[in-house]
């Protein structure tokens, strides 16, 4: 029956807009119009941020690109590629922010995927982008970021500069007509096959950012370092979140520890995020070279939990380390191992068990649970019972671009079930305790194990292969491909085998070792990984000594 809280109290102009991230950049250019905005190359304030996004959405809708449109950008942390964020958006169109380490027969079919009406890329992947052309039924429209005038060689390419040159500074833009509508497509790493197209809308990204910037308590006097690449989960929506405080984003093209930590001191950074691989490359090399940050810097890690020794080398350097675990599928961060008083006090052992749990929920997830993978009942809170990792909340994907049986399944009983299998703590904070499918996190790349062995079993000699994750101290995870070769055939090596890797995959895949020999297996016939790892570990261990 109808209550009265309901009668002639309908959503009006007055009371009710759409949510979208990039109404943050017209509040801070209001509030903030002075204050610098971007670093990079150049320096821009929030007044000419806001200008230069106007300027080249006004180009872009004068060539067509509008609502339904997907627009590609291939580049480094830039200032283009953040300033893609809001001009791609004000005009209903979909970012599609393009891994800069992928291949180009994944490039290619991410573009041909997504039906890519634009590609804005730089200059530097002029030759890479000549070849992920190469027999795309549709080519995009293309722009070229030129890092000098002239730089780019192909035919028909409009300038990014111009462009802006040539666009409305007060071009009008409007919010979307629905806050579910699509702001942006991020591609996984191809775990089970081809990459799946990771739909975010306005809605989520609105509150991601909102939720990110309360847990990395973020102000206007946030100068954020650029450490994580934007192309992961749009910069973890740390693109829209550091704008929404009316803080500082300091560019960075290249992970280089000598330029970090001038950047930090010349800059006087607060926040950075970034994957377990750079982080101990910068506490390695701050350590080596005596380096100390002269006020802390709060670094938030993805991936892997950090150990306590990691947690207190950082402590020493200047860092202030904090755990987020996320997916592509849920815009980024959806935990936070949120950190307790009393744990500054815990030895290194006990500390380590602490934040080596992926926590709770951040502000914008209602429910993080464990739960039954048979029943779907939650398992209880013992930290001992395993069981699937599962989300619900408003910062999780639309769903995956044409692909509805995929979708179907990821929400199939009201969750999103993350596939990483975890205990639950009595003070409910969770803890990953394996992967129940064979992904290996290298360098905060997802890799596939499958992929990897598709690809050595297309080579002559191969009979069988497994592919496993193995410990490097520098990328947290590595591949490792144990081969079992034909009866009759040549006589590869190991070398071999990397270097057939190499012609036919991006180089962050490639295998590290590959084991050639019989591979053991159950009574079934499948092949026992779980085998594998130890004689990896034992091999490990055999070379430290």
């Amino acid at each position: 029956m109808p209550s009265a809280y309901h009668a002639d109290l309908d959503k009006n102009p007055a009371n009710y807009s759409s949510l979208t991230p990039v109404g943050f950049l017209r509040r801070s250019a209001m509030i903030y119009p002075q204050r610098v905005a971007i670093i990079d190359e150049q320096s821009f304030t929030y007044a000419i941020f806001y200008e230069r996004v106007r300027r080249m959405a006004s180009s872009l809708s004068a060539q067509g690109i509008g609502i339904g449109s997907t627009v590609a950008m291939l580049c480094f942390n830039s200032h283009e590629l953040l300033e893609a964020h809001y001009f791609v958006p004000m005009l209903g169109a979909v970012l599609n922010a393009l891994n800069t380490r992928q291949d180009a027969h994944s490039l290619r079919y991410i573009l041909e995927h997504c039906e890519c009406d634009m590609l804005i890329y730089d200059s530097h992947f002029d030759a890479l982008v000549q070849v992920v052309l190469q027999g795309l039924p549709k080519c995009p429209r293309l722009v070229a970021v030129e890092r000098e005038a002239g730089t780019s060689g192909l035919a028909g390419t409009q300038s990014y500069e111009a462009l802006i040159d040539a666009g409305d500074a007060v071009f009008e833009w409007g919010e979307p007509a629905d806050e579910w509508d699509p702001i942006s497509l991020n591609y996984t790493s191809g775990t089970t096959g081809h990459p799946k197209g990771v739909v975010y809308h306005h809605r989520g990204a609105w509150l991601a950012a909102m939720s990110n910037a309360m847990a990395f308590e973020m102000t206007r006097d946030t100068v954020y370092l650029w450490t994580l690449p934007m192309f992961h989960c749009n910069g973890w929506c740390y693109t829209w979140a550091v704008t929404a405080v009316g803080g500082t984003h300091v560019c960075l093209r290249k992970v280089d520890a000598a330029d970090i930590f001038d950047k930090i001191g010349r800059h006087q950074v607060t926040h950075m995020c970034g994957a377990p691989v750079v982080l101990n490359m910068l506490l390695h090399e701050f350590d080596k070279n005596g380096w100390r940050l002269s006020t802390p810097a709060r670094f938030a890690l993805g991936g892997a939990a950090p150990s306590g020794t990691v947690i207190r080398k950082g402590r020493e350097l200047g860092f202030e380390v904090r755990h987020l675990y996320g997916l592509t599928e849920s815009y980024g961060p959806s935990t936070v191992c949120v950190w307790q008083d009393e744990w500054d006090e815990l030895d290194e052992e006990a500390l380590a068990a602490k934040v080596a749990r992926q926590g709770v929920g951040l502000f914008a997830i209602d429910e993080v649970a464990v739960l039954d993978r048979s029943t779907g009942v939650s398992v209880p809170a013992d930290g001992l019972t395993l069981g699937e990792l599962a989300l619900r909340g408003n910062t999780l994907m639309k769903g995956y671009l044409k692909n509805p049986q995929e979708t179907q399944r990821a929400f199939a009983d009201g969750w999103l079930r993350t596939g990483d299998l975890a205990v639950m703590h009595p003070d409910r904070y969770v803890e990953v305790k394996d992967r129940a499918k064979d992904i290996i996190i290298s360098g905060g790349e997802n890799i596939s194990s499958k992929e990897i062995e598709d690809v050595l079993y297309r080579h002559p000699d191969v009979f069988e292969v497994a592919v496993i994750a193995i410990a490097d101290d520098k990328w947290g995870e590595v591949p490792c491909a144990f081969i079992t070769l034909k009866d009759g055939g040549g006589a590869p090596s190991p070398a071999s085998f990397i270097a057939y890797c190499r012609e036919h995959m991006a180089g962050f895949k490639v295998p590290r070792k590959v084991v050639l020999g019989e591979l053991p297996k159950t009574a079934t016939g499948k092949i026992r990984k779980n085998i594998l790892r130890e004689q990896a570990r034992a091999m490990r261990d055999e070379s430290d000594r």
